[in-house]
């Protein structure tokens, strides 16, 4: 089979705005997604805002443009990056997971020896093979939800019940119910104030005394005060033991005491964590508390030669957010000047700010 010059793997933003400089710079790619285009950002909150100014999240030099001059919302991104594939002609092999990447196997018998990638993909028509001779991952950081923890068992027991989520979609569901969000970050701030705006009698549990500095200045304020007025009931420092179909038993860190909190729904938004099981596969080294992947900053090539990490793929499971769309883009001209020896022709401004700063790099 011949091979192409890059295999990328991911159809976010970044995804994205490296395949628009792969394909004007004149290599060779194929452009692979295991879900649609933007998956991640479509099971964002319906109208939930983006946290970075539009000029910061557009890519390949496309404005973007919103109905009153403020930050996008998930519905209108998701109709930008379509504009953009659109715009740019990109050829996207959407549905089609990547399930393994063997790294050029030089050393090995000569029979045997490769010197491209092979990446093995499933689709709805089965299993097939790509060769490359570069592999770019831009898979993005968020690939599941963090399971709640318990201090004996794998699982607080309940927690795969049907009233129990780990991802907010609507207020609607919940108006006239109780509903426990558990989580005291941006999601469940975010959460609980659309909810107790739609009218669901809303409280919530945090493993923390208070909700956390870091949610953003727009939604803290405004939770912080209905909790001190009562509107939200506000259970800190606990930790869900049991759930049941009608409350949650929830612990005080504290001093161990439980009490029981009413409840008819569960939003579980406590994170999220990447799966790199496709990178340590293809032999990629993980390091740090957020197992995020071992590269060269100045290229974003792994420990593995010939494989690259774009975007949040480069910052693993992101404990404490230093990686978004605003400062990936730099990655996609330290990938193109690596692969090419050019800068992309389309690309966000910031990304030449940007090129002297990594957050989350680990040199090999």
């Amino acid at each position: 089979m011949a091979a192409a010059d890059v295999v990328l793997i991911g159809a976010g933003p970044i995804g994205l705005e490296m395949a628009v400089a792969l394909k004007e710079a004149g290599l060779s790619y194929v452009h692979l997604e295991a879900q649609q285009l933007g998956h991640t950002i479509s099971w964002f909150p319906r109208q939930a805002q983006f946290f970075s100014s539009p000029e910061r999240i557009a890519i390949c030099g496309v404005p973007l443009h919103t109905i009153d001059q403020s930050k996008a919302n998930r519905e209108e991104y998701l109709a930008y990056l379509v504009g953009v594939v659109q715009q740019f002609g990109l050829k996207i092999q959407t549905y089609e997971r990547v399930t393994r990447i063997v790294p050029p196997t030089h050393d090995a018998h000569p029979q045997s020896a490769s010197d491209v990638f092979e990446v093995h993909t499933q689709r709805a028509d089965g299993p097939k093979t790509y060769a490359a001779r570069r592999v770019i991952v831009a898979v993005g950081g968020m690939h599941g939800p963090r399971r709640l923890e318990h201090p004996t068992l794998p699982e607080v027991p309940g927690a795969d019940l049907p009233h129990v989520s780990h991802y907010f979609v609507e207020p609607h569901p919940y108006i006239g119910r109780k509903l426990l969000v558990i989580g005291g970050r941006n999601s469940a701030a975010e959460a609980a104030l659309r909810c107790h705006r739609a009218g669901a009698d809303v409280a919530i549990s945090y493993r923390r005394g208070e909700i956390d500095k870091s949610v953003k200045y727009w939604l803290r304020p405004e939770v912080e005060w209905l909790i001190k007025h009562n509107d939200i009931a506000f259970y800190p420092h606990t930790l869900p033991m049991r759930i049941t179909p009608t409350s949650v038993t929830l612990r005080d860190t504290r001093d161990r005491s439980e009490r029981d909190v009413a409840a008819d729904f569960v939003l579980a938004l406590i994170g999220y964590v990447m799966n790199p099981s496709l990178l340590t596969e293809a032999g990629v080294d993980l390091a740090g508390e957020s197992r995020h992947p071992v590269y060269r900053s100045t290229t974003m090539e792994t420990n593995v030669p010939g494989l690259y990490v774009a975007g949040t793929a480069a910052g693993g499971t992101q404990l404490r957010f230093r990686l978004f769309i605003e400062n990936g883009h730099c990655h996609v001209v330290r990938i193109l000047r690596a692969l090419a020896g050019q800068d992309p022709v389309h690309i966000n401004p910031l990304a030449f700010r940007r090129l002297d700063a990594s957050p989350q790099s680990t040199e090999r």
